[in-house]
């Protein structure tokens, strides 16, 4: 453990962040886990509401350098085209 106050500072700071990108990528979870069992229902609607929200989580964890961007763009990509195959 550090000694030097702005270590001491520096390790809270990171445990607070660490703590919240942890509920980040479990709410990323959820949230795709959603979508792909709205996609295994073939429920068009519902897919395509837990995908907007999807969208709307991954893109907000990409901003906050939770996930790399390109990360997210896949993400989001392989799900659109997931919900794109039942709608049609």
């Amino acid at each position: 453990m550090a000694n030097h106050k702005s270590a001491l500072k520096r390790h809270r700071q990171s445990l607070k962040r660490n703590l919240r990108n942890r509920m980040t990528r479990t709410r990323i979870k959820n949230v795709v886990k959603a979508v792909r069992a709205a996609v295994e229902e073939k429920d068009t609607t519902k897919a395509q509401d837990a995908l907007r929200t999807a969208t709307s989580v991954l893109d907000k964890a990409a901003s906050k350098n939770v996930l790399h961007n390109r990360c997210a763009a896949r993400r989001i990509a392989r799900l659109q085209r997931a919900v794109n195959a039942i709608s049609a």
